[in-house]
């Protein structure tokens, strides 16, 4: 854990320059609006440690990872999203020498990121080798009004006079860190350049993706713009102008970008460039700070939805606004083919792709924070592919329909390179099935199972139904050879979490049966034909699953045994575990940790954090109690569930060390690697570790239940949520709770064990 970037309530800032920090907060200050983003390179040259990235939405690679040891169902490709053309560096020499921070004196630097307005801003004091001071001042912004915009804006003012030369360009050929021998997945289509206008067209090796990126260029003195013609010079894949001006001591002058990147994601490619060209000149004829104004507003207007307000925390209030700012910056659901990859568009590991992780986290956040169309959205997505996991399943063996969903994907195939995860990290099944069940618990649109929701819950309780086998020798249903959440753990047989999730989606699916057979029967028919679908069959082998599954149980510790043969493992608690020997994925060998008791992340703690009505208080405290002595929390999506159920019965301090550890995973860089990009599908757990955990909020039947407390360390946390399409504030301190409802319909809440009746515009304090 690093404290390098300065605690303040809407922004993150970083106070001096620190080479060895400079990739860890090109990660931190990445902005981005839903369809791209970009790393927060620094504009002008620098020679230092940089991962340089672009990234626009829905355009990936298929690298590919096939192998000597190749068997049926691995996957052709590992899909990754790849580093895309650069539009925002500048060269610039002063009297002939290049300003690279790297080499030059920096006499100060201050950077921060502007959340609550959604920029970049940066300024800085620095003295070359050539004894010339300059300022350097650049803010750069990426629209949420038009998405294919983004702009940077940059003044030099140097403390004498000389000769400034500038190298606008636009810059394609790139490559990803993790390229094999620097492999580059793009080739030029065409390139111009013509005195402010730059414009380069290039299309993927693979799949033929195409990316048009256009800049316009303005110079300015003060309030007048500077007419220089300038000189340009030919490489591939590669557009620039170079002017020259002359400059007084003290006197600013200012260069301007306004950029257009267009994909045939979006677009034909025959009329992409046309595209390009037609928006940059509709963008460009307006100011940059007309622009940085109107997406700052629509900044504004998501923080009305989504802000969580801490007093008395500031480290506390910081970490949460980042992670909600990440969350909003990465995904908008403008487009259901887009998700939410692990990194956003912050960083290349993972591949980009989209992971369980979307519906077991970020969509409780979407749920709670935006129009339920944006939620939909991520159903819709998976309800698209589910052709591609029922053919995911049949490389498998699996037949009649049953469809097994990719641990990670872009277009609904399975691109995981790893044994373990691709064939038997399987409970991601049961995370997209809940998913369809929060959703509609929230919204109350039972429809949505009529519109595809039932098509997907079906395809994954066949798959279920087939991947248990009945043991003869004890009377009752296993499922062998998984991996449960605690990936330290591969190839073991009763997984309890897997095995319960998946009884749960066999019953949520014979459920809905009995529900559209009586309120959607014309659709239900048609599905019944669509699928196949032996009703009377296929719904008493569920239930006799359901009634004959094993599920293991430890008698003497009373809790549910995380699969067959943990309890022999040597139970050796964390906390006796050398500091030198942490954390245990970077420090012992692959081996040691599949031996050891260690725990990545919530396993059996999740499958009580998803279906916490069906134990009780004591069964809870249990479990909690047994299980997070041995968890590690390696994995970024831990901490906010142990969070959100130590809030629950009664573990305040360990509650808050949790929301802490999820909240400022990537500010602190706990896990040592926020150099590779953000965690961003873990953020959601912050938002869920005060709103779920602290404020013991619950959506049940359509019904909003409340259970707040306060941490002794905050004076009170305030927040809104939209609940029947009514946002609701909830504010807690240590006095009580006051709910106010903004909607215009009377909305019913239960608090503790109150039943409370809230008038459109009432307020109830508590």
């Amino acid at each position: 854990m690093i404290k390098y970037f300065k605690a303040d309530p809407w922004k993150v800032i970083e106070e001096g320059f620190n080479p060895e920090m400079n990739e860890i907060a090109e990660s931190v200050f990445s902005i981005g609006n839903g369809m791209m983003g970009q790393r927060a390179n620094l504009e002008e040259s620098y020679s230092g440690k940089s991962l340089q990235g672009t990234y626009v939405g829905g355009v990936y690679y298929p690298d590919k990872t096939r192998v000597g040891w190749w068997k049926n169902g691995y996957p052709e490709y590992f899909a990754k999203v790849i580093n895309s053309t650069y539009w925002s560096g500048l060269r610039i020499w002063i009297n002939k020498e290049l300003v690279d921070i790297q080499e030059a004196t920096v006499n100060s630097f201050y950077r921060e990121l502007d959340m609550h307005n959604g920029l970049l801003y940066r300024k800085c004091n620095i003295t070359l080798k050539n004894g010339i001071s300059v300022d350097i001042e650049s803010t750069r912004f990426y629209s949420l009004i038009n998405k294919e915009y983004s702009a940077l804006r940059y003044k030099i003012t140097p403390n004498t006079a000389c000769e400034i030369k500038i190298e606008n360009y636009v810059d394609a050929d790139v490559s990803n860190k993790d390229s094999n021998y620097d492999e580059k997945f793009w080739e030029e289509i065409k390139q111009e350049s013509t005195e402010n206008k730059l414009f380069v067209t290039v299309k993927t090796k693979k799949l033929n993706w195409h990316l048009c990126t256009g800049v316009k260029f303005f110079l300015f003195s003060g309030d007048d713009e500077i007419s220089s013609i300038p000189t340009h010079s030919q490489h591939p894949k590669f557009a620039n102008s170079i002017y020259t001006v002359n400059a007084n001591g003290g006197q600013t002058i200012t260069a301007v970008k306004h950029a257009i990147s267009a994909s045939s994601f979006h677009h034909p490619i025959e009329s992409l460039e046309l595209h390009t060209k037609k928006t940059l000149e509709k963008m460009a004829a307006s100011t940059f700070e007309s622009h940085l104004d109107m997406s700052a507003k629509a900044w504004q207007e998501k923080w009305k939805s989504s802000d969580v307000e801490i007093e008395g925390d500031v480290e506390a209030q910081q970490a949460v606004r980042f992670n909600i700012y990440q969350l909003n910056q990465t995904y908008c659901g403008d487009d259901p083919r887009l998700n939410i990859g692990p990194k956003g568009y912050t960083g290349e590991k993972y591949g980009g792709s989209t992971y369980w992780d979307t519906e077991a986290y970020c969509l409780p956040f979407y749920l709670a924070t935006s129009d339920p169309a944006i939620s939909k959205q991520l159903l819709v997505y998976r309800y698209k592919q589910l052709d591609k996991a029922i053919e995911n399943a049949e490389k498998l063996g699996f037949k009649n329909g049953a469809a097994l969903y990719p641990m990670v994907t872009m277009n609904g195939e399975e691109c995981h390179n790893e044994w373990e995860i691709t064939f038997e990290e399987i409970h991601r099944n049961g995370a997209i099935a809940y998913a369809i069940h929060n959703y509609i618990e929230h919204t109350g649109d039972k429809a949505y199972l009529a519109e595809g929701g039932f098509e997907v819950l079906l395809g994954i309780a066949r798959f279920w139904s087939q991947r248990v086998h009945w043991s003869q020798n004890f009377g009752r249903y296993e499922m062998h050879g998984v991996t449960g959440p605690n990936e330290y753990e591969n190839n073991v047989n009763n997984n309890w979490y897997t095995s319960y999730i998946a009884c749960w989606c066999m019953m949520y699916a014979a459920e809905s049966v009995e529900y559209l057979q009586s309120n959607y029967p014309s659709e239900f028919s048609n599905i019944i034909k669509k699928t196949n679908f032996n009703i009377g069959m296929e719904t008493e082998k569920w239930n006799h699953i359901n009634e004959n599954m094993y599920l293991p149980y430890d008698e003497n510790q009373k809790v549910f045994v995380q699969h067959d043969g943990f309890m022999n493992k040597e139970l050796i608690p964390c906390d006796e575990l050398a500091p030198s020997e942490r954390p245990i994925n970077q420090k012992w060998s692959w081996d040691r940790i599949l031996r050891s008791v260690y725990i990545k992340q919530a396993d059996v703690l999740q499958g009580l954090y998803f279906f916490e009505d069906q134990f009780d208080m004591n069964t809870h405290k249990r479990n909690f109690e047994f299980y997070e002595q041995f968890t590690v929390h390696e994995s970024s999506l831990s901490p906010c569930v142990h969070s959100i159920l130590a809030a629950k019965i009664g573990f305040t301090e360990k509650a808050y060390e949790m929301y802490l550890r999820t909240a400022r995973l990537d500010l602190d860089n706990y896990n040592n690697d926020t150099e590779d990009g953000l965690h961003i599908t873990s953020m959601a757990g912050s938002y869920l570790s005060i709103v779920q955990g602290f404020g013991g909020l619950r959506i049940k039947n359509q019904s909003l239940y409340l259970d707040p407390h306060c941490p002794e360390q905050w004076h009170g946390y305030k927040f809104r949520i939209l609940f029947k399409n009514s946002p609701v504030s909830i504010s807690v301190n240590h006095s009580g709770t006051s709910v106010q409802n903004h909607g215009e319909s009377e909305i019913e809440v239960h608090f503790k064990q109150q039943r409370i009746l809230i008038k459109a515009g009432g307020v109830v304090n508590l």
